[in-house]
């Protein structure tokens, strides 16, 4: 292997453990700030990503995890009372989840503990733009 491959392999390599390091530190942060709340990781990050009224498919992706999870950790935010399935205002056949205004605020809430000691803090805004930019080139080939 040439050198310059070498170097390139090694970059490639502590920048994937890097990346892995701060996915976990993210969700570390997510599962502390949730449990405060009495909530799962999962449903943290449910609640997180429920900007609004989407399918199950559509929050399954947001998650990054199967349909078939979304759909047991909104089953588990339903029956606490968070969130509700409204039919699909273009889909007949599909079902939106909307949360209810105690899941609104407790989604409010759980955004502020979120921004609190976040570990992506350290970064200014500038940097964090910056990182948002590059991380979206290479997850969009």
């Amino acid at each position: 292997m040439t050198d310059e491959r070498e170097n390139r392999v090694q970059a490639d390599r502590e920048l994937c453990g890097l990346i892995n390091g701060l996915a976990k530190q993210i969700e570390a942060h997510v599962r502390a700030r949730a449990a405060t709340l009495g909530l799962t990781a999962s449903q943290g990050v449910a609640l997180r990503e429920l900007t609004g009224p989407m399918t199950l498919r559509e929050l399954a992706e947001r998650m990054s995890c199967e349909p078939s999870n979304a759909t047991f950790v909104a089953d588990r935010l339903e029956e606490q009372g968070y969130l509700e399935r409204h039919p699909h205002p273009g889909n007949r056949r599909a079902k939106q989840l909307v949360l209810t205004p105690s899941g609104a605020e407790l989604r409010e809430r759980l955004l502020g503990l979120l921004s609190e000691g976040s570990p992506l803090a350290p970064l200014s805004s500038q940097e964090q733009d910056a990182l948002h930019h590059l991380l979206a080139r290479a997850v969009v080939h």
